[in-house]
């Protein structure tokens, strides 16, 4: 469970935690298909379609309790969480398990619906809500002003032949919600 609670946020390499943790790799998974029939991890699919033949295949892995991420990876203070070196992985973490809650809570099953999407030129997008015909990107940053910079990669979305771009978001720490682009805004991360 240490082992994967510092592995939060990225994508999933079964064999690399097999080696961090001294098993193998059929062990290490079946370890992780307990965690995930515990709901103590959830596995995002990427968002891949014929339009993108270059996109990474790999899930990414969440951890579902931020407190026991805490506990595990020994980050005990907030301020260590706030300002250590993991901190972006807690905070794009703590905004996973929100939008995931979000789903549940009015009856839906996220798997229909959200990915991410990365390509083989590291050209990422944190997560895609594909709803309502509409794919709508979010980028996640612990920052409080985000730019046009960090939305670079929701020209993706574009060039889909199946669904049509939908507005976008930088979660971030701002205070309030800001028009960053005709179809994206910034959004304070306690509004989701």
């Amino acid at each position: 469970m240490q082992a994967v609670a510092a592995k939060s946020g990225s994508l999933l390499n079964v064999q690399g935690i097999a080696k961090d943790i001294g098993v193998s790799r059929p062990v290490c998974e079946s370890w992780l298909s307990v965690l995930r029939a515990s709901n103590l991890i959830y596995l995002l699919p990427p968002y891949h379609s014929n339009v993108t033949k270059r996109a990474i295949k790999t899930p990414k892995i969440f951890f579902l309790d931020t407190g026991l991420m805490a506990f595990l990876t020994k980050w005990h203070t907030p301020e260590q969480i706030e300002t250590g070196a993991m901190s972006g992985a807690f905070f794009e973490t703590f905004v996973f398990c929100e939008i995931l809650k979000s789903f549940y809570n009015a009856g839906i099953d996220p798997k229909a619906y959200l990915y991410f999407y990365r390509d083989k030129g590291d050209n990422e997008i944190d997560f895609i809500i594909n709803f309502n015909g509409q794919l709508h990107p979010i980028e996640v940053k612990k920052k409080s002003n985000p730019d046009l910079d960090d939305i670079r990669a929701f020209r993706f979305t574009e060039n889909n032949e199946t669904y049509k771009r939908g507005a976008g978001a930088v979660v971030c720490t701002n205070d309030r919600i800001v028009p960053l682009s005709e179809q994206d805004s910034i959004i304070p991360f306690y509004y989701i």
